[in-house]
């Protein structure tokens, strides 16, 4: 009877343990650069992740606004906001205190730039 037992508690801890690929159970949507604007691709990756601290209601964020298209644009053309979101070229990396935006989200905001940064 303990040999039953022993097996079938073995039983059920072994089918109580797999291995699930991670792309199959959280799918991965594709990173889509064509066809990215300023007024729903880029505001929606600054809202998500900048205007906590970049917006006219902070308080934080060193007096750095991001919430329109005239001050963000300042910040593009000095390459501030590649630097700060790719974490790279000596400023303080962003957002602060948070994990870096997703190789999607700095792949659109570059293909943005990278297309002239339009106001649409």
């Amino acid at each position: 009877m303990r040999y039953v037992f022993c097996f079938l508690l073995w039983l059920i801890a072994l089918t109580g343990c797999y291995f699930d690929h991670k792309n199959l159970v959280y799918p991965q949507t594709a990173c889509t650069l064509t066809n990215v604007t300023y007024s729903t691709t880029v505001t929606g990756i600054l809202t998500n992740s900048c205007y906590v601290c970049h917006s006219g209601t902070a308080s934080a964020g060193a007096g750095i606004r991001l919430d329109s298209y005239a001050s963000l644009k300042v910040y593009i053309t000095n390459g501030q906001l590649m630097n700060s979101i790719a974490h790279t070229g000596g400023i303080p990396a962003m957002p602060l205190g948070g994990s870096q935006l997703s190789s999607c989200e700095i792949s659109t905001i570059q293909a943005w730039i990278t297309n002239g940064a339009p106001n649409n």
